[in-house]
C-alpha cells in the first residue's frame, strides 16, 4: 500500500488547493504562534478530500477544541510536551491525535511507549532546542528500535531527494511521510511542481 503523504505548515488558499489536487492525504495547519506558518486565521479555501490537521504546543485542551471545530479538524497533532492524561482527555472528546516526538538517540524512544492507545498515530522528527521543525533529517535506523503497535509518520528534513531512501527504509509501523520546509519556496508556500515531481518519484521506485 502506497504510504500516507502528509504536507505540513500550509497557509495559502490557493496553494492548499494545488496541493490536493496532488492526492495528498493529510494537509497540516500550524496553530503555534511562534511558527512562520502559522495560520492565523481561516483561508478562502480547506481541504475537501484530504484530511485536516491541527498542530499544536502545549495549547489548552479549550482552545484545540475551538480550533477543532472552527476548521473542521479530523487530526489534533501535539508537538509539545503534551502528557499521556493529557492526550486522553482530548480523546474523550472524540479527537483523534497524532503525537509527535523528537528523535536525536535511542533514547528519546523511551517514553512512546506510555502513549500507547491514545494516538492514531505517532510522528517522528528531528530533535531541535525549540518546538518545531529543523529541516534537517535525523538517523532513522534509530527507530528499528520502535516495536509498539502505533503506527508511524516519518518526519524531519524530507527533501526532493529523499524518495530513494524513503523506499529502501522499511518498518512493520510505518504509515507514511510528512513533508514541510524543504518543499517551500517561502515559510508555508509549497513548491507544487517540486512535491508533485517528488510524488511521482516515489511511486516509481
Amino acid at each position: 500500500m502506497f504510504p500516507i503523504i502528509k504536507v505540513c505548515g500550509m497557509t495559502e488558499a490557493n496553494n492548499i488547493r494545488d496541493i490536493e489536487q496532488l492526492g495528498v492525504d493529510m494537509i497540516g495547519f500550524i496553530f503555534y504562534p511562534k511558527s512562520p506558518r502559522c495560520m492565523c486565521e481561516i483561508p478562502e479555501y480547506l481541504p475537501v478530500r484530504a484530511k485536516r490537521v491541527g498542530v499544536f504546543v502545549n495549547e489548552s485542551k479549550e482552545d484545540i477544541l475551538m480550533y477543532a471545530d472552527r476548521f473542521g479538524l479530523s487530526y489534533i497533532q501535539l508537538h509539545g510536551n503534551e502528557s499521556p492524561d493529557y492526550c486522553r482527555t482530548l480523546q474523550s472528546n472524540g479527537l483523534r491525535l497524532i503525537k509527535a516526538f523528537s528523535i536525536s538517540l535511542p533514547k528519546d524512544l523511551f517514553d512512546v511507549s506510555t502513549y500507547d492507545g491514545l494516538c492514531d498515530y505517532y510522528l517522528f522528527d528531528t530533535k531541535t532546542p525549540q518546538f518545531g521543525g529543523s529541516g534537517n533529517q535525523f538517523d532513522w535506523n534509530i527507530l528499528h528500535r520502535y516495536n509498539g503497535s502505533t503506527p508511524f509518520l516519518l518526519s524531519g528534513g524530507i527533501n526532493p531527494y529523499s524518495a530513494k531512501a524513503i523506499k529502501e527504509f522499511h518498518h512493520p509501523r510505518l504509515a507514511g511521510i510528512d513533508l514541510n520546509s524543504r518543499f517551500e519556496t517561502a515559510p508555508g508556500l509549497k513548491d507544487v511542481e517540486r512535491i508533485e515531481i517528488f510524488l511521482e518519484e516515489l511511486r516509481k521506485l
